[in-house]
Parts: C-alpha cells; structure tokens; sequence
C-alpha cells in the first residue's frame, strides 16, 4: 500500500564499494572509525529516506479532512519513529516496557448489567480541572482498553494525562468477565455508554478505543448510527476484518511473539470463573487451544450463540459496519502493524463514508508509534489523541453535518 522510495540496489551496491575500500586500508589506522562513520551515515539515510515519513491521512469527504489539517497539526507532521526500535514488532513488543506509567488514582464502579451481570468502570474525575471547574459540564472521555486490558496499561495512563491536561473527565471500561472478549458484543457499552450520560447529562461526551476496544467502538457506531451522544470517536490499532487478522497472527514468528500469549491471556480469564463456565462449556477443550482461532472456535463464538466460527468473525469484523456510521471517526493504523495488515485496512470502505478518517503510518507495529531517542513520555499516538479530543470537545460545531 506504501512504497519506499529508496533504492536498495544502489544503497548495497554504494556500502560494498565502501567496505570492500575500507578492508584493502585495513583496520590499523583510521579504519574502524571510519567504518563506524560509514555504516551510521548509511543508516541514517535510510532511516531519513524510507522510515521517516508523512501518514497518509485519507476521508471520505473534504469537511471532515480539512477540519484535521486545520485542527490537528500532527496528521501532517512527519512521524519519526524511535530510530533504534522502529521495526513493528519491536515496537509492539518494547512499548509496555519502555513508556512511562504516570501514577493516576482511580475511583471504581460497579454497574449492573442487562444479563445481571456487573460492568467495572475506573473513574478520573479530575476535580482539579482549571479549564472546566464545573463538574457537571465538565467533559468527558470514555476509553475502551485493548484485548484483557486495564486500566492501568501505560497507553491508558498516557492518555489519562493527556485528558488531565485538558482538564477532561475521564472514564476507562474494565474487563470483568469473558463477555468482552466479543468484538461484536456491544451490549456492555451501550450500557456504560447510556449510564454516563445519565450521571452527566450536561457534559459532552467523546470515547477512544485501542485494539479491540476500537473494534467494539466502531461496530457500536455502526448499530446505532446517529443514536448516540458521543460527539466524535477515535479509534487505535483496531484489527478492521478479523480473518486477516488471525491469519497474519498465525505466521510462525507471530504466533509465538503474540498469538500464544494472548491465548494464555483469555485462557487465564476463563479459569477465573471456571466454577460458572464448566456448567455450560467444556473447559478443559477450551484450555487447550493453542491459537486465538481455536479459543473462539471453542468458546466464543459458542457463548455468543453463533452457529459457526467464521459467522463470529464476519459480525465481528468492523469494515462491514463503517458504511452506516454517523459520528465523526477517526482511525490510526500503522500500515506494518501485524494485528491488522496494511492490506485488510479499509481505506475504499473510509472513502465512502464522509465521517470517517483514517490516518496510516508507515511504521508504529501494534499501540506502539514510539518516537523520539527515549520515548518514555509520549508517544505519536498520544499526540494523536490529544490533539483530536481537543478538536472534538472545543471545535466540535464544525463537524456537525459533515456530509454537506
């Protein structure tokens, strides 16, 4: 979907000419200098050539586009990844270590779901605020965590700083229980969705989902269409057609970094409540699926009444509901991100839609986008979030009827 422009043949060809002059002079005088000097130089124009690069920023019609050229400066910015990490999966993997954890104290919820179940909710209220001191018109951030995240996952705590700093409320929807495993199940959310609005009839009100949380927002917005509060929607890393997905999750290197892990993960969560679950599902077959494919094929899309696996995977697929969403969105993906393949993106589908926007990277792996030289305090998709939930909350009239 996006082409490098740089020349590897004359890169190789220039560096081999190099070494091979360096070898003859030998590594006695200057000659280890001087072949560091040399592979730095190379791989800075590499990195300044193919890694560095402007995202792509794609919508469905010209309002909704120039509103974030003319509100959100970063959608134009070059994005300079982290130059010594900038690979995906290296991102992927190093982002929950490397980034900061901003110490936030929160108060917790239960509420009452329609099945008589409890939802989880981590409340920031953020009393201090000197930019919206009144609590009842105080704005309002709801987040939806990525596949059995938390609350206190460091992409979460980055952008309850970033919500403190506008002066925002913020709200963060916890997984309980195995319910939430379901992309396709929104059932939660209209809930928790519905009781904000209740508490805080005066605020407005605006959500972020990353990963799966994304998925579950965008497939809730194309249910309701235009009945919903929510002012606008962005949306991180979220996996657009799931059986691409999976599919790229099964490549050997990516089962064993990330689809056996997250496995275990879910597994861990079913155990939790095994004395609820093994009187309607077979337990022990469920713990021993070794693949994301083979947890759902044995327990989700069985709890969720689906008569097969793959009937799960298309109603859980957002791309087949972007068409009928009516809330301005926007969606950042990293075109080498191997959750969600630059190829499953749904970049003609964002095309039809004048609410929606989608913003690619070239580089940034999954919730990664880790930039500067020690991106322990922000990373591109914080800016990101920062700069549209201030857009939203402060220009949001200018994204009213963005199909005129």
């Amino acid at each position: 979907m996006i082409s490098l422009d740089f020349n590897f043949n004359v890169l190789t060809r220039d560096l081999s000419l190099y070494l091979e002059n360096q070898v003859k002079v030998g590594l006695f005088g200057s000659g280890v200098l001087s072949l560091v000097l040399g592979f730095s130089a190379a791989y800075a124009y590499y990195y300044l050539i193919s890694v560095a690069k402007k995202p792509q920023l794609i919508s469905g019609g010209k309002k909704f586009y120039q509103f974030l050229r003319d509100q959100c400066p970063v959608v134009s910015e070059t994005y300079y990844p982290t130059f010594w990490c900038w690979e995906s999966r290296i991102q992927t993997v190093l982002r929950p270590f490397v980034t900061a954890k901003p110490g936030v104290s929160y108060r917790n919820e239960l509420i009452r779901a329609e099945d008589g179940g409890q939802i989880s909710l981590d409340w920031f209220d953020n009393d201090d605020s000197a930019s919206h001191p009144n609590s009842a018109t105080r704005p309002t951030v709801l987040l939806l965590p990525g596949l059995t995240g938390t609350s206190r996952e460091s992409y979460i705590l980055h952008m309850v700083q970033q919500s403190r700093d506008l002066g925002y409320r913020w709200v963060v929807l916890i997984s309980t229980t195995p319910r939430t495993y379901c992309a396709a199940n929104t059932e939660d959310l209209e809930a928790v969705i519905e009781h904000i609005q209740r508490t805080n009839e005066d605020a407005p009100l605006m959500a972020a989902g990353v990963s799966m949380g994304g998925m579950m927002l965008a497939n809730y917005l194309g249910r309701k269409g235009r009945e919903t509060c929510l002012k606008g929607v962005v949306v991180f890393s979220a996996g657009w057609d799931v059986f691409e997905c999976t599919a790229s999750l099964e490549k050997p290197l990516d089962r064993f970094l990330f689809n056996s892990y997250l496995t275990s993960c879910l597994q861990a969560g079913v155990d939790r409540h095994k004395s609820i679950l093994e009187k309607s599902y077979d337990i022990d077959h469920v713990m021993k699926a070794k693949t994301l494919r083979e947890f759902d094929e044995r327990f989700t899309s069985i709890m969720f009444g689906y008569p097969t696996n793959d009937d799960y995977y298309h109603d859980a697929s957002p791309i087949h509901r972007l068409k009928s969403v009516q809330v301005p969105m926007l969606c950042l993906n990293a075109a080498d991100d191997v959750f969600s393949p630059s190829h499953a993106i749904p970049v003609e589908a964002v095309k039809q839609n004048p609410n929606l926007a989608l913003l690619i990277t070239c580089h940034g792996g999954h919730i990664g986008f880790l930039e500067g030289l020690w991106p322990r305090q922000s990373t591109y998709m914080d800016r990101v979030f920062k700069q549209f939930a201030k857009a939203v909350i402060e220009q949001g009239g200018d994204l009213n009827d963005l199909s005129s």
